[in-house]
This record gives structure tokens, sequence and C-alpha cells, in this order.
């Protein structure tokens, strides 16, 4: 996630509580520790959509972090624009979705006399008018392999595209995922990508869900309240598992959903906390430290697979293929 320019004063930061059921964890426990049975199996619902979703698998995950961060220690330590990590971050993603039966293609851009790229991965059938889409950016700050910021997003997105091959889906409507350049530099790979759509092009986008930063150490579970459908459906399945949540305001503008939020897309998304601190009320709910950031190695070079909460890491991957299946049925 980009930093802010201006960054908002602490007073306008409130994180509003979002309507559903709370857990509260026994003081001094840990989050990651948390996990409950319905957790595990996922939401109590018959709908098809749900039960045909899958338990994205965890250590699946963790494998493409740790690819993520021997890339970045081969790179002079980050998977920067413009920087070998990151095209060696992009050729790793794009091999394990060319394998997998994707339709891919490579954006190409300039932003501050670097080449930047785009990786945008279609999966086939599904109707063309009616696509829900998924993304995250795959570029680091250069001070560090930006393992939260934002390899966990990357790996969870990608994740759930080799889900969706594995499973065979054919769901109704098309699915197409996609990894950001140089966001960091003012979400440059996004809004190249969204403004080189057509008007018609844009129409048939009937969902875009961003994931920017969704293992934080200290997590957070929020909300983005920018679509209803969308954030409902998120809500539905954390209140499904006995999470609480509140709606992200923290990286409000700051990531990718905000090009195509401002072109009349509907947008949605998961967040588990950048350098806000934690609260009291938040820590009793979601255990972890008050009065600590969500994410101390924010932007900074202990940015590394040691700074990933596995439990929330687990559920917003969980999450991600929820709203994937549900959305595009």
């Amino acid at each position: 996630m980009k930093l802010p320019y201006p960054k908002l004063p602490l007073s306008g930061r409130a994180l509003t509580a979002g309507a559903v059921a709370v857990v509260t964890l026994a003081a001094g426990g840990s989050v990651a520790g948390a996990a409950s049975a319905a957790e595990r199996s996922g939401p109590a619902s018959g709908t098809a959509a749900v039960a045909a979703a899958p338990d994205l698998p965890i250590a699946n995950v963790k494998a493409h972090l740790a690819q993520f961060q021997s890339i970045a220690t081969a790179n002079g330590g980050n998977r920067a624009h413009g920087r070998p990590g990151y095209k060696a971050s992009l050729d790793y993603v794009k091999a394990k979705l060319d394998a997998a039966g994707f339709t891919t293609s490579i954006q190409q851009f300039t932003a501050s006399g670097r080449t930047g790229y785009n990786l945008i991965a279609d999966w086939p059938g599904g109707d063309a008018n009616q696509v829900v889409m998924a993304g995250s950016h795959l570029d680091s700050v250069g001070s560090g392999p930006g393992i939260n910021d934002n390899a966990s997003g990357s790996a969870a997105v990608l994740e759930t595209a080799l889900a969706v091959a594995r499973s065979g889906y054919q769901p109704t409507k098309h699915l197409r995922f996609a990894w950001w350049g140089a966001e960091e530099l003012g979400l440059v790979g996004s809004r190249y990508y969204v403004n080189r759509l057509s008007s018609a092009d844009r129409a048939k986008i009937s969902g875009y869900l961003n994931f920017d930063m969704i293992g934080s150490p200290n997590p957070g579970y929020f909300v983005y309240d920018d679509d209803p459908t969308i954030e409902k459906t998120f809500k539905d399945y954390f209140a499904g598992i006995g999470v609480s949540t509140e709606i992200e305001t923290e990286g409000d503008g700051r990531s990718d959903h905000a090009p195509f939020k401002n072109v009349g897309v509907p947008v949605g998304g998961l967040f588990s906390g950048a350098d806000y601190r934690k609260t009291s009320a938040q820590a009793a709910k979601w255990g972890g430290t008050a009065g600590q950031p969500f994410d101390r190695c924010y932007h900074s070079s202990c940015d590394t697979t040691a700074n990933i909460n596995d439990t929330a890491l687990n559920r917003n991957g969980d999450a991600i293929a929820y709203a994937i299946w549900e959305l595009s049925q």
C-alpha cells in the first residue's frame, strides 16, 4: 500500500465497527490460536455457492510468500518497480497461471524512468459481459521485500486463481485476476490499466476486488464499504466463522481499487491494517497488542516472511475464495 499524501490527521481515522458477531479472546491469548471449528469448516450455509468455494490451502499461500522472499533476497532485498525482483516476481506468478490454463497477458508502462508491468490472467469461459475481477499490487517498496505489503495479497489472489483451475470451476460470469505494478509510486499500474479500458469494457466489470496487506502481524479485519453487495459478501463470510469486522478507512484511496472506483466500477476488498495503532477495543475482539501498529514493519526492511500472521492470512485467503465463488455465480 502506498504512503498517503497528505496523511490524514488521527481525528479523521475513526473506524466504524461492523455489525457482525464478535469473537472475544482470552486475555493475553493469541489470535493465531482462536480458529473455531466453524471457521475450519467455513460458513454454515446451505447455498451452492458457499459449498463450492474451496478452503484455500494456507500452506500453498505461504509457499508463494517464501518464493517472493527468495526472489527479493536474490535481487537486492526488494521487489520494487523497475528492479529485477519485481520482474522475477511477475515471471513466477505468470508461470503458475500459464501452467494452470489461464490466458495471461503483460501490460507494459513507464514510471519514474523505469519500465513497469501489469499481469492480467483470464479464466476461459463465463459471460464476457459480466466480469468479476480480483487484483493486488505485486511491487514492494525499495526498502524491503514487501511480504505483507503486498506479497500477502498477491499470493492469496494467485492461490485463489489456481484453486479455480484445480476445481475446474465454470462460473456464470467471467473471471479475471490482476497483479499491478508501481502501486507504491501512486497506483500507477492499475490506473494505466483502467485508463486504457473503453467505456464499454469498464461497464462489463461487475466488480473489482482488491487485496492489499491481508496478513498483518497484529491484525485487524477490515472490509471495504464501497459497494453494498461486495461488502455484504465479505461480512457474511466473516460472520459465518464468528469473526468481527470493521469498516476499512486507513487505506481509502491508497490502493488499486481507487482507479476502478473513480470510473464507476463497483469495488470492494479486505485489509488487515498498516501503521495505524490497534485500539484496546480492537485488541479485545481480535487479540494482539493494543497501542501497537497493525504492521510495525510497514514499508520497512523487516517486512519479511516473519512479518505474517498465519491466522489472518488464512481467514482472508478463504474469504477471497468465498467471494469469488459467490459473486461469479
